[in-house]
């Protein structure tokens, strides 16, 4: 059930965002501003700025930006829902009343809840008879103490097929909630129903509030399957929960740490070594909804699955789901187990330190990527060369945030130049220790020329680019982007320091003003001594000429637009800084693969850059003076 607006608002209202961040972070007052070191982040110098009367926080190290609201979940790890209870129970607000059909519909869940609840409680009672004898020594054959058992809630199902059908409706259950829980199989000829789990270790499965909301059970027999969990229900929906998530959630938030194991007996075992901080997805690959609740937990979950090749290609899965939706600050990490082994075996055999240091050298997602893409790949021709490349940034086109998608094709573009140096050529094999081949010919004239170009302009001073000044002028003429997509101005880096001022200018300005305008925006820059580059940009700058930028377009047009040309500038930005690194290399160390790499670096940004489409949506023409 959403909640209105209005009474999101009046938490808002009701509660002190200083009071709130305080208890995790020392903050110092600047000004109208808080001040102090970023939780989201390791920093040593504070970026982490909190504007109280409007009712937000930024950090300009790593964008973290969001309210009250956004700060408890994101701190303590909470969905929505239980952060708007935690506020609201603080602020002395009641819940508001839903509709009649919203309450029904509330109720009947809540009596669900009570069905599962009573289903755990005579699962962990049938533990204890001599029916579960046989499960009692399955789990002191594993190795788990008397005290994790309780703490999981585990039980037994006896083998009769109305077992808990029979004790539950004894206890005034109704058939048709047994069956809306899931516990019990209607069969299709209609005939009677009988219990879904028999002979089976029982694995409680709880919400993030701790609800019971499905279960998993082990056979105990040569049941045809070994672990078989509950059907969607009302209560379930296995893609969106994480088995163990209210155990480890305070361990997960206080460690920033979060481990990913396959099974319910990997979780336990790493409970009991001391790795309360441990969850597993439900019998599926990870889903994106899970990914966001690990998200909430850890910056980098670590994912451990057994080291067998469905481990591997669960790893490999869980890569790919999450590449789209990786952004700054958010990734993964992978342990990589030896051949049969799986985490609970491990820690058993090897014990808790052992695996801590597997914890401690887990894989960056980006090293498991380029594992993956270039194991067992041959790299001798130049088509296997061009086949590996374009597999490469095929897959990396896959991330949806520029500035990720940016460093990844840095990163993955110097891993695939040592790749390739590192690869013989075939029927010309190189000694070790021998030089590369020299340049010859017009190669040789182009790269003096080269060095003789970037010999002067390192003599230069900065200057700033096209998009750059199309970016900010188009914030001058329309001041309410500011506001709008604050985090996203805040994200870019100018290399002009004057462009920087005037960014940093526009940034404070937009925090103090409940409205800005061109007229209050442009006094402001006058005022505090930006008049000469103002004037610069809207009177002299090439990009004054751009359509969207200037003061006579819709706003929606500008916003449009303005989206685009910072994702251009995010692109060029990265590609120029490994033409620089490339260039470099070029000077130092000439052979000939590397300047036929520069110059197809440089094709893709003049590609990029002097198009036509380019050109049609700024409306210039190739002669325009640009420095790209």
């Amino acid at each position: 059930m959403a909640y209105p607006n209005e009474f999101l608002d009046e938490i808002r209202a009701r509660t002190s965002l200083e009071s709130v961040i305080s208890r995790k972070v020392k903050l110092t007052r600047r000004g109208r501003e808080l001040l102090g070191l970023c939780p989201f982040h390791n920093e040593k110098t504070p970026s982490f700025t909190v504007v109280e009367e409007k009712g937000f926080y930024h950090c300009f190290g790593c964008g973290a930006h969001g309210d009250v609201i956004r700060f408890v979940m994101d701190q303590e790890g909470l969905h929505f829902h239980e952060a708007i209870e935690k506020l609201a129970a603080g602020a002395g607000l009641p819940l508001p009343k839903f509709s009649a059909e919203d309450l029904e519909a509330e109720k009947k869940r809540t009596s669900l809840y009570d069905v599962m609840a009573r289903a755990s409680d005579w699962f962990i009672a049938q533990l204890n008879t001599d029916q579960g004898k046989a499960a009692r020594n399955y789990l002191k054959q594993r190795g788990l103490s008397q005290d994790i058992i309780q703490r999981f809630s585990l039980g037994f199902a006896p083998a009769r097929k109305t077992a808990l059908k029979e004790a539950l409706q004894a206890r005034n259950i109704k058939h048709q909630e047994l069956i809306a829980c899931g516990l019990l199989i209607e069969p299709e000829d209609k005939s009677d129903t009988f219990d879904r789990f028999r002979n089976r270790l029982m694995f409680p499965i709880l919400d993030a509030r701790g609800r019971t909301i499905a279960f998993g059970g082990r056979a105990l027999d040569e049941a045809p399957a070994k672990y078989l969990n509950s059907p969607e229900t009302a209560l379930f929906h296995k893609g969106k929960v994480l088995y163990n998530h209210a155990g480890a959630r305070k361990a997960a938030v206080e460690a920033g740490e979060v481990i990913v194991v396959e099974g319910y007996m990997d979780v336990i075992a790493l409970a009991q070594a001391g790795f309360e901080n441990t969850v597993a997805p439900l019998g599926t690959a990870l889903t994106e909804d899970q990914l966001y609740l690990l998200w909430r937990l850890a910056p980098e979950p670590v994912l451990c699955f057994d080291g067998d090749p469905a481990g591997m290609k669960a790893a490999v899965r869980a890569m790919e789901r999450a590449l789209p939706l990786l952004r700054a600050g958010r990734s993964l990490k992978f342990i990589l187990l030896p051949e049969g082994d799986d985490p609970d075996t491990l820690v058993r055999r090897e014990g808790a330190q052992s695996f801590r240091v597997l914890t401690d050298k887990a894989l960056p997602l980006a090293d498991l990527l380029w594992q993956t893409l270039t194991k067992r790949k041959a790299f001798e021709t130049p088509e296997q060369r061009a086949g590996m490349e374009r597999k490469v940034f095929t897959m990396l086109n896959e991330i949806k945030d520029e500035k990720v998608k940016g460093y990844y094709r840095s990163d993955f573009g110097k891993r695939l130049n040592q790749k390739f140096r590192a690869s013989p050529r075939p029927g010309r094999p190189r000694r070790m220790g021998m030089p590369p081949r020299p340049l010859k010919g017009k190669l040789e004239k182009s790269h003096n020329l080269l060095k003789t170009q970037i010999g002067r302009a390192r003599g230069n001073e900065p200057v700033p680019t096209f998009l750059e000044e199309l970016i900010l002028l188009a914030v001058l003429n329309h001041p309410q982007l500011a506001h709008n997509h604050f985090e996203d101005l805040s994200s870019l880096v100018f290399k002009d320091q004057d462009l920087a001022g005037l960014q940093k200018a526009i940034l404070d300005f937009s925090q103090e003003q409940d409205v800005i305008n061109l007229e209050n925006l442009k006094e402001h820059l006058l005022n505090s001594g930006f008049a000469e580059l103002y004037k610069r940009l809207s009177e002299r700058s090439a990009a004054r000429n751009v359509r969207f930028a200037s003061q006579n377009s819709a706003f929606e047009l500008a916003e449009k637009w303005w989206h685009k040309t910072l994702s251009r500038l995010q692109q060029i930005s990265t590609l120029r800084k490994d033409l620089e690194e490339l260039e470099k290399d070029c000077v130092e160390n000439p052979d000939e693969q590397k300047w036929r790499r520069l110059t197809a670096m440089k094709t893709e940004i003049d590609k990029i850059v002097l198009n036509e489409e380019f050109m049609r949506d700024y409306e210039l023409d190739s002669t325009s003076n640009m420095i790209i």
